[in-house]
């Protein structure tokens, strides 16, 4: 069995699209999941499964979309991926400040990134950068003023959720059973 993590994208958010958390361990037990860990209520798992991970994920967006009636996208990476992804956050002076330090993972490398794009869009209190399939981006004065933060994917070219530094280390204390 690998130990996985499932980011859903667009659960639980301004009211749409809403999956308890009880349902959603519920769906990952009928896909064959086990010993499952959700985190707060934007879309978090970690478990363990036999299911290879394409297939696991499509089960789970089919048992939601069954249920619920909307298709989320779940973006599942390997406990040690995800660790990874994490180990290599290029600011690690930022760590101090969780809420504003996020990881956008995204579901595949981009071919043709456009950074240059990402750069005109950034102040000068935000930095970023790409490596592989992840994008770190630490905005100090908010996710939610960030012109940069609202056209990442456009300018990678590839779907991305992200998450805040400190459901980052959650996630990461759940997969080590903390």
């Amino acid at each position: 069995m690998s130990r996985l993590v499932a980011l859903f994208r667009g659960i639980n958010v301004g009211g749409k699209h809403s999956l308890p958390m009880q349902a959603l361990r519920e769906i990952l037990a009928a896909c064959g999941c086990e010993d499952i860990q959700t985190y707060i209520q934007s879309g978090n798992a970690v478990f363990a499964s036999a299911v290879a991970a394409d297939e696991l994920a499509a089960n789970i967006t089919q048992a939601i979309e069954e249920r619920f009636g909307f298709a989320p996208q779940v973006l599942l990476l390997t406990v040690d991926r995800f660790v990874a992804i994490a180990a290599a956050n290029p600011f690690t002076d930022a760590e101090s400040n969780p809420k504003c330090l996020h990881v956008s993972f995204l579901t595949e490398k981009p071919a043709a990134p456009n950074l240059d794009a990402l750069d005109d869009l950034k102040v000068e209190s935000e930095r970023f950068s790409l490596q592989d399939d992840a994008f770190y981006l630490y905005a100090p004065d908010g996710i939610g003023r960030s012109k940069l933060a609202a056209k990442v994917e456009r300018h990678l070219g590839v779907a991305a959720t992200g998450r805040n530094w400190r459901t980052v280390s959650k996630i990461i204390e759940l997969a080590n059973g903390h």
